[in-house]
């Protein structure tokens, strides 16, 4: 294959309390990817959208998988590539991710599938790094994998898939800007050994909860005592969202990876695109613009369509 042209799902990392070891994979939004094998070795990017993405291939994140890419595998090829974005940079809903795994899953293909998954995941996290200064995967796998995904480890990378419940996402994207190395500055260094036990049971639960397709469960252990009360306060509304978001009958959710996106699970669609509404019409109240999303879960990752 010479060109390739891919569809690339949003993202939904930590799931709550899994920080930097959880992520969801969903179908709405999605961005669109065209990556073309040249005989040279430039490195070309182009994108369709607006949003004034750097397009020097060391300044951007697919760029930058790609010349990784070049440099450990002693490639002479190069590689252009279009993106059609729809998952809007700082959403929190994975963009840098989708464009990183994006990058190394099409060129992959392109290169006759030479890499292991694993090994795809490694070079994408290139990309994150460039984005966050972190080289991590919470993103990257579910996008990668499909559906729900737990990183073990991200150095050796061990990603394990699980179970794909059939739930539904409500998703909204208030248009305040919360930069993933900001939030991560805000963390604290050290917790509490009794905050430590809490959230290991949260992560545990929820994990057993997704695996047995208990929803009690999974709801009960979407709670974050580390991560959420710190990074809550750059999201306005939050737990006004939140708390509405539970008594239209959300089984739990919270920050989406850095936010400021906020995103919520429930059983029923109807249930997902109701609490949408909710969420927009808190937003119009205090004259803040929004995107709302109603998703079930993508339990392949990327798929090739054309």
């Amino acid at each position: 294959m010479k060109n390739i042209k891919i569809k690339v799902p949003a993202t939904v990392a930590n799931l709550v309390c899994g920080f930097d070891i959880l992520g969801m994979a969903i179908n709405n939004p999605y961005d669109e990817m065209e990556l073309r094998l040249l005989e040279t070795p430039d490195i070309i990017i182009k994108h369709t959208d607006h949003f004034g993405l750097p397009e020097e291939a060391s300044k951007n994140v697919a760029g930058v998988v790609l010349l990784k890419m070049q440099e450990h595998l002693n490639l002479k090829n190069g590689f252009e590539v279009i993106i059609h974005k729809n998952i809007k940079p700082g959403s929190g809903l994975g963009s840098s991710a989708a464009s990183a795994a994006g990058a190394a899953y099409a060129a992959n293909i392109l290169l006759g599938n030479i890499l292991s998954k694993e090994e795809v995941v490694h070079f994408a996290m290139f990309g994150e790094e460039l984005a966050s200064g972190v080289r991590h995967a919470d993103n990257i796998a579910p996008c990668i994998y499909g559906g729900i995904t737990l990183v073990k480890s991200s150095d050796p990378i061990d990603i394990i898939p699980l179970n794909t419940p059939d739930l539904f996402i409500a998703a909204v994207h208030p248009q305040v800007e919360v930069k993933t190395s900001d939030a991560r500055q805000i963390l604290k260094k050290d917790i509490r050994l009794k905050d430590a036990i809490t959230q290991w049971g949260n992560i545990a639960g929820l994990i057993a909860g997704i695996e047995k397709n208990d929803l009690s469960l999974i709801g009960r252990s979407l709670n974050d005592v580390i991560i959420e009360p710190v990074r809550s306060i750059l999201i306005p509304k939050f737990h006004e969202i939140k708390t509405k978001s539970l008594e239209l009958g959300a089984l739990g959710g919270g920050i989406s990876g850095s936010g400021p996106s906020i995103f919520m699970i429930t059983e029923r669609k109807e249930t997902a695109e109701h609490i949408a509404r909710m969420m927009s019409s808190v937003y119009d109240e205090i004259n803040v613009a929004s995107f709302v999303y109603v998703s079930d879960i993508n339990p392949s990752g990327i798929t090739v369509i054309e």
